[in-house]
């Protein structure tokens, strides 16, 4: 009974929020807004991928896991991008959402992307989750995971 009295204070004061902002949409606030840019600068990236720009976008201990399990680091994720071997001819990024704890952020969305791997043409849909570390007054990302998303039965 006791877990069901908090359960209803909860969802009490979640609706509370939202009536008191009178149903219009959350404007972001100035570091959600710069943790959306550095999301699409590494968005643009990983269509077109420069060396120096992935590098100063991520931090050195990256880790980085893919959807079917694979997990590499920084470098490792850049020689493919950079070899061809991972070519996004392009992304599109939908249901974002941004989390911000501190100088950490956790971003979700889901990536529409059209590839051309190893020149071989293909598709996917991943929801991705992205955390970002703020240093030096710069947002960079420290890990990223994949998974696919699951097609309606």
């Amino acid at each position: 009974m006791k877990k069901l009295y908090v359960i209803l204070m909860m969802l009490a004061l979640a609706a509370g929020g939202v009536m008191a902002q009178g149903g219009k949409p959350v404007e972001q606030g100035k570091e959600e807004k710069a943790v959306s840019a550095a999301v699409e600068a590494l968005r643009k990236a990983m269509i077109d991928p420069d060396k120096a720009t992935l590098e100063k976008l991520m931090m050195p201990e990256l880790s980085y896991g893919h959807s079917d399990g694979l997990i590499q680091t920084r470098s490792e994720f850049i020689e493919m991008l950079m070899s061809g071997r991972s070519d996004f001819v392009s992304i599109n990024l939908t249901e974002q959402s941004i989390t911000i704890v501190n100088n950490t952020a956790i971003v979700r969305h889901i990536l529409s992307a059209v590839t051309n791997d190893g020149g071989k043409p293909g598709q996917v849909n991943l929801s991705v989750l992205l955390v970002w570390q703020k240093q030096k007054g710069e947002w960079r990302l420290l890990a990223r995971q994949t998974v696919k998303v699951k097609q309606a039965l």
